[in-house]
C-alpha cells in the first residue's frame, strides 16, 4: 500500500458567498450548539470567534433487550438535551437575549417513532448500531444478492445501518405504531427532527422537519433531488406521509417554546455530526477529508456538487447544504460501527480499565500486541465489508498474553478499520490520500495517533479544537442569522484554537504490510460468525 503523493487537487471551497440572512439577536454572544450523541449530550456556548467557551454534558442509559440489539429512551435523550442547555446558560450567566441561536448536531440512523397529536414516542428509539433488522434486511436484498437495488437512487446499501429499515421493523413489529401510521398520526424521525419538534412546541405545533445530511441516511431519499423517493419508500413499505419535510442544514425552524430560560431562541442550524465534523474542521474543498473517532468511527471526504457512486463499499452521502437556495455539497463515507464503543466494552463488560482515558498508559506499557488481534465487529462489519453476519473475534492470544496486549489491540483495531476505509476510498477517486485531519474523542489518545499515522503511512493532523464536531452546527445555526458571515472563516477560527498537531509515520513498509496481513486474516474470521449466536 503506498499512501505518499499529494490528495485530489484543491479548488475554491464550495461555497456561495452572497445569501440572504435571517437578523441576528441585538447584543447575542454566543451561539448554543446540541450535540446529542449515542452516549452522551453536550450543549456547548461558541463566541463570535468560534471559540467554545463554556459546555455541560451528561450521560445517558443504553437499553439492550436482546444481543445485537440497542435502544434510547427519547423522552430521556430530551431530558439530557433541556437540563445541558439550561444549565450551560446557567454557567454562563446568560438569558435567551444572549443567545444568537441553537445549532443541532446528532447520532444519524437512530430512529424515533412519535405520536403528532399526542407528541408521545410509540417506542423506544432504534439505535445506528441496532440489529434486529437483519431479516428486514434480507427480505429487501433477496439474501444479500441485491443488497444495492436502492444505491443508484439514495447512495445507500441496504444495511441494518439505516432507518428505513427500522422504520419497516417497528411498522411490522410494534402495534402502536402500525396503528398511528394507519390513523396518520406517526411521524418517524432521526433524532435531530425528535429534538427540533420538541423544542418547537411537540404537540403544540412542534415542527417536523429533517435536515439533508440525516435524511440522506434514511435509505429512502433521492440523492440527486434531496426528496422522498416514492418508489423506494413503497418498497420499504414506509409512507412517505409519515415523514418529516427535508430542509437545509442553515435555516430558521423556529423559536423554542415551553421550556424556561431557552424560550425564545431560535433554532437554525441542524446536522447530522459526522458532516458537522467536515464543516467544524474546514473540509469546503473537493478532495479535502477527515475522520472522526467517537463511539465509530467516520470518515468523510469531499467529492463536490455531483454525488459519486461508489464501487469500492463506501456511501454516497450528502455532505451539507448552508441554506435552502444554496447548492448541495456531496461527499464519499466509510464508516465503522466500534471505536470508542469498543473501549467502553473493555470497561464496562470486561472491567479490563476503569477510565478510557487508562488505555493510552496501558497500551503504551507494552511494545506491540504480542500477535493479539481484535476484530471488533460487534454490530456486524461495516464500510467497506458490509456483512451483517459478522461478529468480532480476538485472536491470536497465547499463554504470554495480558490484558495491556488486548488493551493495545483494541486500539489498534480502530487505527486497522480507518485503513480498509482509506484504501476504498482511495480505490473510488484514483487518487491517493496525502494527510488525514482527525477529530473526536478518542484522538486525545496520542498512542491511537501514533499507530493510527504507522498503519496508514501518511500524516494525521489532529485538531486543537476538540469541539470540532459541535462547531459544525453552531457554524451553520450562526450563518443562518447571520452571527458568522462566511463559511470559510471556519479555518480563522481553526488557527485561533491552535491549529493542527502532527503525527507522523515511523513503521516501515515491510511491517505495515505484515500488520496489515495479520488484520485482513483476523476479519475473515468474523464472517458468517451471527449463526452461532445464542438468543
Amino acid at each position: 500500500m503506498r499512501l505518499a503523493r499529494p490528495i485530489l487537487s484543491v479548488a475554491r471551497p464550495l461555497v456561495s458567498a452572497a445569501r440572504p440572512l435571517a437578523s441576528v439577536a441585538s447584543g447575542a454572544k454566543y451561539v448554543l450548539s446540541i450535540d446529542q450523541g449515542t452516549t452522551s449530550t453536550r450543549a456547548v456556548l461558541f463566541d463570535q470567534w468560534g471559540q467554545s467557551k463554556l459546555k455541560e454534558q451528561m450521560e445517558f442509559k443504553q437499553h439492550y433487550p436482546q444481543p445485537g440489539w440497542v435502544e434510547h429512551d427519547p423522552k430521556e435523550i430530551m431530558d439530557t438535551v433541556v437540563k445541558c442547555c439550561q444549565g450551560v446558560l446557567s454557567k454562563a450567566s446568560c438569558s435567551s437575549a444572549d443567545i444568537a441561536a441553537i445549532g443541532i448536531t446528532n447520532q444519524r440512523e437512530t430512529t424515533v417513532a412519535w405520536d403528532r397529536e399526542t407528541g408521545e414516542p410509540l417506542h423506544k428509539a432504534l439505535v445506528w448500531l441496532d440489529l434486529r433488522t437483519a431479516e428486514t434486511v434480507k427480505t429487501l436484498s433477496a439474501d444479500g444478492a441485491n443488497k444495492d437495488r436502492f444505491r443508484d437512487m439514495t447512495g445507500l446499501p441496504v444495511s441494518t445501518y439505516f432507518s428505513g429499515v427500522k422504520m419497516a421493523w417497528m411498522l411490522a413489529n410494534v402495534p402502536k405504531v402500525k396503528a398511528a401510521v394507519e390513523a396518520g398520526a406517526c411521524v418517524f424521525g432521526t433524532i435531530e427532527s425528535w429534538i427540533i419538534y420538541n423544542l418547537t412546541g411537540g404537540k403544540d405545533g412542534g415542527v417536523c422537519v429533517t435536515d439533508v445530511t440525516n435524511a440522506s441516511r434514511y435509505m429512502l431519499m433521492d440523492i440527486r433531488k434531496q426528496a422522498w423517493d416514492e418508489a423506494t419508500c413503497k418498497a420499504v413499505g414506509v409512507p412517505i406521509s409519515s415523514l418529516p419535510k427535508i430542509v437545509s442544514n442553515s435555516e430558521v425552524h423556529g423559536q423554542v417554546k415551553g421550556f424556561g430560560i431557552l424560550d425564545g431562541i431560535t433554532i437554525s442550524g441542524s446536522v447530522g455530526d459526522q458532516q458537522a465534523a467536515l464543516l467544524g474542521q474546514g473540509c469546503l474543498e473537493v478532495g479535502s477529508s477527515k475522520n472522526t473517532y467517537g463511539t465509530g468511527c467516520f470518515m468523510l471526504l469531499n467529492t463536490g456538487h455531483e454525488p459519486k457512486p461508489s464501487v469500492s463499499g463506501l456511501l454516497t452521502t450528502v455532505g451539507y447544504q448552508l441554506g435552502p437556495s444554496e447548492p448541495v455539497t456531496f461527499a464519499l463515507e466509510g464508516s465503522v460501527a466500534c471505536a470508542g464503543r469498543t473501549v467502553q466494552w473493555l470497561r464496562d463488560n470486561l472491567g479490563m480499565v476503569k477510565d478510557a482515558a487508562d488505555t493510552e498508559a496501558l497500551a503504551g506499557s507494552v511494545e506491540h500486541s504480542g500477535g493479539v488481534t481484535l476484530v471488533p465487529a460487534f454490530s456486524g462489519l461495516f464500510a467497506p465489508h458490509w456483512r451483517d453476519d459478522a461478529r468480532a473475534v480476538l485472536v491470536g492470544m497465547s499463554l504470554f498474553t495480558r490484558k495491556e496486549h488486548i488493551v493495545r489491540a483494541t486500539l489498534e483495531s480502530v487505527a486497522f478499520s480507518t485503513v480498509d476505509i482509506m484504501e476504498a476510498m482511495q480505490k473510488d477517486t484514483g487518487k491517493e490520500l496525502g494527510l488525514m485531519y482527525v477529530d473526536g474523542g478518542m484522538t486525545m489518545n496520542s498512542l491511537l495517533m501514533q499507530i493510527q499515522t504507522d498503519l496508514l503511512g501518511i500524516n494525521v493532523l489532529r485538531a486543537k479544537m476538540p469541539e470540532a464536531t459541535v462547531f459544525g452546527s453552531a457554524l451553520a445555526a450562526g450563518l443562518a442569522v447571520g452571527f458568522y458571515q462566511n463559511v470559510t472563516d471556519v479555518k480563522e477560527f481553526l488557527a485561533k484554537a491552535g491549529g493542527h498537531e502532527k503525527f507522523q509515520p515511523k513503521l516501515s513498509a515491510e511491517l505495515r504490510a505484515a500488520e496489515l496481513a495479520r488484520w485482513n486474516d483476523a476479519v475473515r474470521r468474523t464472517l458468517d460468525l451471527a449463526q452461532h449466536a445464542k438468543h
